[in-house]
């Protein structure tokens, strides 16, 4: 999935004449905090409403201030994970993207970056999950693959995340069957460490719950 499939149709663009209480209004009417300022394709900076509220200037076109923009985006071409990073480094409730020459195409906004991140952990999709812990030197992708499929089912999604103590992680793994107990075995004979495991719809929807209040807090939103 890349940057251009996501772009916005919906959330429009600021240009230097427009004001800043009009500014604020589509940030309201589109829950969130950012819009690009562009001219004619050229795009010179997203402005928060912060940034509006600090200069003062809601009755006034942006271009009267001297502002001090900063310019995060992505190309047309990168994939949304790159969007996901920066969305997150920045705490940013849109991203604009640009394509080759520069020019501004769009913007894709934090709740389809949302989507998109529960669709890439196949969130949506039915099937158990397990947490293992270890070290980074003990991870074996092929081998947790070969696991899995050995108990004739397929990793729908994994994705790692460090932990306090930097020699060790946890591997998050979305499991096409609900019921995984004899994965769950193999696991422990390879002397897997499973940190936490998931079968049933209600625990599972108390984990993505959690996660993404987690994710939420962690983007400051």
């Amino acid at each position: 999935m890349l940057a251009k499939d996501l772009v916005s149709d919906v959330i429009p663009a600021l240009k230097t004449s427009d004001t800043g209480s009009r500014a604020l209004r589509w940030m309201e009417i589109f829950r969130v905090s950012h819009l690009p300022i562009v001219n004619n394709q050229d795009f010179l900076g997203l402005i928060s409403d912060t940034d509006i509220y600090d200069l003062g200037m809601t009755d006034e076109p942006i271009g009267n201030h001297k502002l001090s923009l900063f310019r995060p985006f992505v190309f047309a071409g990168q994939h949304i994970y790159e969007a996901i990073e920066i969305a997150s480094r920045l705490k940013l409730t849109v991203i604009p993207v640009l394509d080759e020459n520069k020019k501004y195409t769009g913007l894709i906004g934090q709740s389809d970056l949302l989507d998109q991140f529960a669709t890439l952990t196949a969130v949506k999709e039915p099937g158990g999950l397990i947490v293992l812990e270890m070290t980074h030197h003990d991870y074996s992708p092929s081998q947790i693959a070969q696991i899995v499929e050995s108990n004739n089912a397929k990793i729908l999604s994994l994705y790692i995340t460090n932990s306090e103590d930097s020699t060790r992680m946890e591997v998050f793994i979305k499991i096409s069957e609900t019921d995984i107990s004899s994965i769950i075995k193999t696991f422990e004979r390879y002397n897997y460490h499973i940190k936490a495991s998931y079968m049933d719809d209600e625990n599972l929807d108390s984990f993505y719950r959690n996660r993404y209040e987690q994710f939420m807090r962690y983007l400051d939103i």
